[in-house]
């Protein structure tokens, strides 16, 4: 079958996430489509892409996840400036804000293989090697999706979280890089529904303020790598 390996860049800045959550579902919807018309026509590429984008503060809470990890009601909500949506990835809950990266890679992963594991774990190993550019050991914990420091000490915490979904191979959501996030929102929740283990940001570990933009480029520099990607501006 012929894999086409290029995948569509799109930074999209400050958006809402319910906004964004619908621009995701319309591009997954329109790959999903394409996949049904390269059954009766071979020739038929299927599109992949790459959203970066920084949400408003918000908490979002997954299909498996349990609302009382939101310490928060309506009214603190409201006060905090913040929105909660529960959606269709996988995991708990966890936090968006300004300072953070959020990626959402839109891939047909039939263009690059069947495995979502793998694809996991190569989105945790990109973080990683992102990580390691900044003197930052980033490790993966086990049975706990996303990239983390100091695991197996009682300093324990995480610095990107992930949650995707996968249909017909088609991967949507993605990874949350904290970089100068105010980590203060994350009390309000218990992350991803682990209990005693802390959060962290690029911006704790270094002692000063990130350039959040030479941090999105490290992150397309290893994911093209890993992926054997091509990177298009979309």
């Amino acid at each position: 079958m012929k894999q086409n390996k290029k995948v569509y860049l799109q930074d999209l800045g400050n958006k809402d996430y319910k906004e964004t959550w619908d621009f995701q579902e319309n591009i997954f919807a329109k790959v999903v489509e394409q996949k049904k018309q390269k059954r009766e026509n071979s020739n038929i590429e299927t599109s992949n892409y790459f959203l970066f984008v920084e949400h408003p503060h918000v908490y979002t809470l997954g299909k498996s996840g349990d609302v009382s990890n939101l310490l928060l009601n309506e009214k603190q909500l409201q006060d905090k400036g913040a929105t909660f949506y529960k959606i269709n990835r996988g995991g708990d809950i966890t936090y968006h804000g300004p300072g953070q990266i959020v990626g959402y890679p839109i891939l047909d992963l039939e263009n690059f293989f069947t495995d979502i594991h793998k694809y996991l774990r190569l989105l945790e190993e990109t973080i990683i090697l992102t990580l390691a550019e900044y003197g930052l050991k980033g490790t993966r914990s086990e049975g706990e999706t996303g990239v983390w420091l100091d695991v197996g000490t009682p300093f324990a915490r995480k610095v990107c979280a992930m949650g995707v979904r996968a249909s017909r191979w088609v991967t949507m959501h993605g990874f949350a890089l904290n970089v100068n996030a105010d980590l203060g929102y994350f009390d309000n929740i218990i992350p991803c529904g682990i209990r005693g283990k802390g959060v962290t940001s690029l911006h704790v570990e270094l002692g000063k303020e990130i350039d959040v933009e030479e941090v999105k480029q490290k992150i397309l520099k290893h994911f093209t790598n890993l992926f054997e990607a091509t990177l298009l501006l979309g």
